[in-house]
């Protein structure tokens, strides 16, 4: 790859795609234009729990512009999978949600009809015509009525690991000096990107387009293609551009293979676009969790026992499970360890990845655990954290690829300006205001998978590259574009990605932050073949001045390969090309892990340092500061990288102080699905975000040496914020969102 001052990888480069976006030129999934387009509106349940009786469609039928009404009624019988056949992000244990397979009622606002209208209005209208009625029975609705029917979950839910996780002694907590305990709760929390969820659907004979916003178009085909039990070739699933997506993109949902079925009914493009509050019963949310944590330390402050205890609610027809208990297992060392995991059937519908997923609500009752120890021995709490510091994986004994968590603290404290902290609780004021200062760890593992980049070199010097992947706002487009053009000795502008077709080579899902890693490596891996075949024609042209010359023989710049000790002889992509009378090279290259993972624990890492002024009279919490320091590896692109670490702190915010799904425990109905009343943080809610990344290249995890930034930058900052309200306050509050009341 290119280096040094002509290097674009560690630049930061403005977004290839922001103009596209800022001019309206970016197409989103129901902004195609298709020709003969009709359109379609979801009926939904009104309970629960229980079986519809009757559902009248004829009203609806009868409307002006209606083509179809489908229930369970008159839908076709699909195909649904077998838990092996399952893409990598959905619930091995259970079923998909069988979408017009019968009268069941699983939760409410369950999609049960969809009408078909030549327009939008009168589908609308003509839904509000279906009458039903039910079968009603009493609903699961919350975790702690439920919680003596917890079960452990299955191991294959799990990734193959058990519920229980014993290391050392599992009575260790009785014997310890000192104790603290603390029960936590994480509420319901919705994703609420700002583009809603939506599909086009298009059949050609037996060939089905989907334009569908997802961060996943392979695994939205291979769903589809199961659950109408049609080849994968046959599906071509588009989505160039997400408007955000935190998660909630990673499945295929309901209203996907709906679309399918009512274009294939009515022999027309059908787009269906969810209501947001349709969104909050439709796409996943982050499920309810209540965690126990108990610390056990001496008194110098080495930690002896960790017990971790997390419930968490699902649907009644799959398994979701998240890594909430991974990270209380590897981020401190501590010889005795017992964590459980147990989960709780409800009557909603299954949730799904939310930012951070699992570690974020982990880390939170976790590192709150950690300050409230901190304060019980009268030690910093950073002191308390380099006490316990893991030079290797406690869990496994494995080396880190790469870490730089001390440096995480040391640079974070500078910035932040920690030393002038009191650390007495409700010591610090700004006028009337109380001030508090509080840290946490951050870490979330680093996941690679298969992907594979085409590159194409024309032959007037500039390149296409292309692969499925997404970008969801993340700025995929212009890293790998930063990628490809070191590995092609390019500058950027000369080179165009392509991403979000199924048309195009595979890639992973853009979740998990691992879409850098996986294909990031696929598209140098690909750039980097173009080169040496463009070299290999060099070198076989017998009036070239690279002939017979060697790769390591040859650098590239600006488009121009050239002997390292002679950079005077040397020649063009376009002068190479037309030589040898070929319009383009292209390369087709695959990328995949090998046993890193065997040898080394890959994880990136960070502290989050927060401030708060809090208003003693009413409770208001103001994040007045945050500083986010990140160790992620290589960072590809300086900008991109610090703007999804404020994202994440915006996010962390929002779930410290505001964020919370509230549902009526009666009817599981949802009660502020909303923007109005499910706040989230505004303009005026977000002040000074600082971030700041430590380390260097970890090679060992992969041939970039990147690690994911997008997880790590929201893990840790609501306990960041919280552990600062305690130190403002003087007050434990242990179940987010800390809302005024609960400090009144």
């Amino acid at each position: 790859m290119s280096q040094g001052k002509d290097a674009a990888v560690g630049k930061p480069m403005d977004r290839v795609d922001g103009r596209l976006k800022v001019t309206g030129a970016a197409r989103y999934s129901a902004e195609f234009e298709v020709p003969d387009l009709v359109h379609a509106v979801l009926v939904m349940s009104t309970i629960a729990k229980g079986r519809i009786r009757q559902i009248d469609t004829q009203a609806s039928e009868r409307a002006p512009g209606v083509l179809r009404v489908i229930t369970h009624l008159n839908a076709p019988k699909l195909t649904f999978d077998k838990p092996e056949q399952r893409a990598l992000i959905d619930p091995k244990v259970g079923k998909h949600f069988p979408i017009f397979q019968s009268d069941t009622i699983y939760f409410n606002s369950q999609p049960i009809a969809v009408v078909v209208a030549d327009t939008l209005e009168r589908a609308q209208y003509a839904a509000s015509l279906v009458q039903v009625r039910y079968e009603e029975q009493t609903p699961a609705t919350t975790v702690e009525a439920a919680m003596a029917q917890a079960f452990p979950p299955t191991e294959s839910s799990q990734g193959g690991r058990h519920a229980d996780v014993v290391r050392g002694n599992p009575d260790a907590l009785a014997s310890a000096e000192v104790r603290v305990e603390g029960s936590y709760t994480i509420p319901i929390e919705h994703h609420n990107p700002m583009e809603p969820h939506a599909t086009i659907a298009t059949w050609q004979g037996d060939k089905l387009t989907l334009y569908d916003k997802t961060q996943w178009v392979y695994n939205t085909r291979k769903h589809v293609a199961l659950t109408f039990g049609m080849p994968e070739e046959n599906v071509r699933v588009i989505s160039p551009f997400v408007g955000g997506g935190f998660g909630s993109g990673l499945r295929s949902w309901p209203h996907v293979t709906v679309a399918a079925i009512a274009a294939r009914q009515v022999k027309r493009p059908v787009k269906l676009v969810l209501t947001r509050q349709q969104m909050y019963t439709s796409v996943g949310f982050r499920p309810y969790t209540v965690q126990r944590v108990a610390l056990g330390a001496s008194k110098d402050g080495k930690l002896t026992a960790i017990v971790h205890e997390a419930t968490a609610g699902t649907s009644m027809y799959e398994e979701y499970t998240e890594a909430t208990l991974d990270a209380t297992r590897m981020l401190y060392a501590c010889p005795n360890l017992v964590t459980r995991y147990r989960l709780v059937r409800l009557n909603t519908n299954t949730p799904t990845f939310m930012r951070g997923p699992g570690e974020i609500s982990g880390v939170y009752a976790l590192e709150c655990g950690l300050d409230e120890l901190a304060y019980t021995l009268k030690l910093d709490p950073i002191e308390l954290r380099m006490r316990n510091y893991a030079e290797v994986n406690p869990e496994d004994g494995l080396p880190w690829s790469s870490k730089f968590l001390k440096e995480c603290y040391q640079v974070g404290a500078e910035k932040f300006g920690w030393s002038r902290r009191n650390p007495q609780a409700r010591s610090m004021r700004d006028g009337r205001y109380l001030v508090g200062m509080g840290m946490a760890t951050a870490t979330y593992p680093m996941f690679r998978l298969r992907a594979v980049a085409k590159a194409r070199l024309l032959a007037d010097g500039t390149a296409v590259v292309q692969s499925a992947g997404s970008d969801i706002g993340t700025g995929t487009y212009v890293i790998m574009t930063q990628i490809a053009a070191d590995a092609l000795g390019l500058p950027p502008e000369r080179v165009r990605f392509e991403l979000g077709d199924t048309d195009f080579p595979y890639s992973p899902v853009q979740g998990g932050s691992m879409l850098t890693a996986s294909l990031g490596s696929a598209v140098q891996a690909a750039c980097l073949a173009v080169r040496e075949q463009a070299l290999s024609l060099a070198s076989t042209q017998p009036n070239s001045l690279l002939s017979n010359a060697k790769a390591n023989e040859v650098g590239v710049e600006d488009g121009r390969l050239f002997l390292k000790q002679d950079a005077s002889k040397g020649e063009s992509y376009t002068d190479i090309l037309k030589r040898a009378n070929r319009d383009y090279i292209e390369t087709e290259k695959d990328s995949e892990p090998g046993d890193e993972k065997q040898r080394f624990s890959i994880h990136s890492f960070g502290a989050h340092f927060a401030e708060v002024h809090i208003d003693p009279d009413f409770g208001l919490v103001r994040v007045s500061r945050v500083v986010s320091v990140c160790d992620i590896g290589r960072v590809i692109n300086t900008k991109t990288a610090s703007s999804q670490v404020s994202g994440a702190v915006v996010g962390g915010i929002g779930k410290a102080l505001m964020e919370y799904t509230q549902m009526d425990s009666r009817n599981g109905r949802f009660i502020n699905a909303n923007f109005g009343e499910y706040h989230v943080p505004v303009n005026a809610d977000v002040t000074a975000i600082e971030t700041y990344f430590v380390g260097e290249p970890d090679l060992k995890a992969n041939p970039l040496g990147a690690r994911g930034v997008g997880e790590v930058g929201i893990v840790g900052v609501s306990a960041a914020i919280a552990n600062a309200i305690f130190h403002a306050t003087g007050k434990r509050i242990r179940d987010l969102p800390i809302t005024p009341d609960k400090l009144l």
